[in-house]
């Protein structure tokens, strides 16, 4: 089981679907070869440097913080049923509320579609907060997401950088 970097009163926590399976072997989030986060996450602005996955508890001493909906892993989130994501849900809400992110952003839609109910999800920001903590969904940075290029990515996760700088 991959273990959250969270603390309190971050300004945001990036919630992962669920832990791929590299990243539950090896203990560190984002650790899969293809996956894009350490380096959208420096290219957006929200690190001066790009952390290296084993290094992932120092997210925190830029006031960032990591979790998942599910903590299952799987080699890929479609593996995840409906029931896991209802089942996860009453302990997520309490994390959150316990944690108090001014932000929490969601890495891909399924899990906020399935916490909200909602079928129909803009990527950005959301017109609902979160257990009180304002909501964005933003591209997955997995390699299997090809939808989205290095730079789209990086567009999309500057815009809240951008956000939360202001």
């Amino acid at each position: 089981m991959l273990k959250d970097i969270i603390a309190k009163d971050l300004t945001v926590i990036f919630c992962g679907i669920n832990p791929g399976l590299k990243s539950a072997q090896d203990g560190y989030h984002f650790s899969g070869r293809s996956n894009r986060f350490w380096k959208v996450l420096h290219q957006a602005g929200f690190t001066p440097y790009q952390i290296e996955a084993e290094n992932d508890r120092s997210i925190l001493d830029f006031g960032l913080g990591l979790t998942t909906a599910v903590a299952r892993a799987t080699s890929r989130a479609d593996e995840l049923s409906k029931d896991e994501f209802d089942s996860s849900l009453e302990l997520f809400k309490t994390k959150v509320t316990e944690f108090r992110p001014r932000y929490l952003v969601f890495l891909g839609k399924a899990a906020y579609q399935a916490f909200s109910k909602k079928k129909q999800i803009s990527w950005g920001p959301q017109s609902e907060d979160f257990c009180g903590s304002k909501v964005w969904v933003l591209p997955n940075t997995s390699g299997l997401n090809r939808g989205f290029s290095l730079d789209d990515l990086v567009e999309f996760y500057s815009r809240l950088s951008a956000e939360i700088q202001k």
